[in-house]
């Protein structure tokens, strides 16, 4: 089950998830580098990380799981969240250049048909970036924050999962190496731990982030039925 937005929202607003959207963000900008002129969308609760890309992208949307709820994001208009079934986007086929999957895959009722889906939205040179809680990581292992809730993944599990669905993993990467604990010298020191843990014990980051390619060798049969259109995305002014 998703955890309520609203508990999703506070989280960040924490020093802890401060610390924690800084450091994702800047793996993510890692990987998109600049995004001018693309569509952006973020499946699960990814606001935290893309609204860095509203000034830039061409069309962007937050799309947020029923079962999880939704905010009215940004705050001012016009709005580019909406509320869906996770494995029916409101989306025309091969539409999406850039699509970030945060706080989703590891509380999925079905994993697969929500992977179908991300492949047919995604256009063929489109990329997918995927963050989920490291099996290995203790982030994962204990329930003070959002990582802790759902089913955590090994970076083999990713891969052969991906690979099911017509995705080619193109990097695997670690992130979140300091200890998941709201305290003061830890937040303050974070940056260092981020460091340290990255060179020292890589594999234990506490959640894992993939990218990868959607391959175009054979159609997916039995692609979901078109959803409903909530909200169509809305150009950037």
């Amino acid at each position: 089950m998703h955890l309520d937005v609203a508990t999703l929202r506070d989280f960040y607003a924490t020093p802890l998830g401060q610390i924690a959207r800084r450091i994702l963000a800047r793996r993510i900008r890692s990987h998109w580098g600049t995004t001018a002129g693309e569509t952006i969308a973020s499946l699960g609760f990814g606001t935290p990380f893309i609204g860095a890309y509203r000034s830039e992208a061409r069309r962007l949307g937050a799309f947020m799981p029923a079962s999880q709820g939704a905010l009215i994001w940004p705050s001012a208009a016009p709005i580019l969240s909406t509320l869906v079934e996770e494995d029916q986007l409101p989306l025309p086929d091969n539409s999406v250049d850039r699509l970030l999957v945060v706080h989703c895959l590891e509380v999925a009722e079905q994993v697969t048909p929500l992977l179908r889906e991300l492949w047919r939205v995604l256009k063929p040179e489109g990329r997918l970036l995927i963050v989920v809680p490291n099996r290995r990581g203790l982030w994962a292992h204990v329930d003070t924050t959002p990582f802790g809730y759902g089913s955590p993944y090994s970076r083999s599990q990713l891969d052969s999962l991906l690979s099911q669905c017509l995705f080619t993993p193109l990097t695997f990467g670690t992130a979140l190496h300091l200890p998941p604990l709201d305290r003061g010298m830890l937040v303050r020191s974070a940056t260092a731990w981020e460091r340290v843990g990255a060179r020292v014990s890589p594999g234990l980051g506490g959640v894992l982030i993939v990218e990868a390619r959607k391959e175009m060798v054979a159609p997916i049969k039995g692609t979901p039925a078109r959803a409903k259109a909530l909200r169509v995305l809305v150009p950037i002014r």
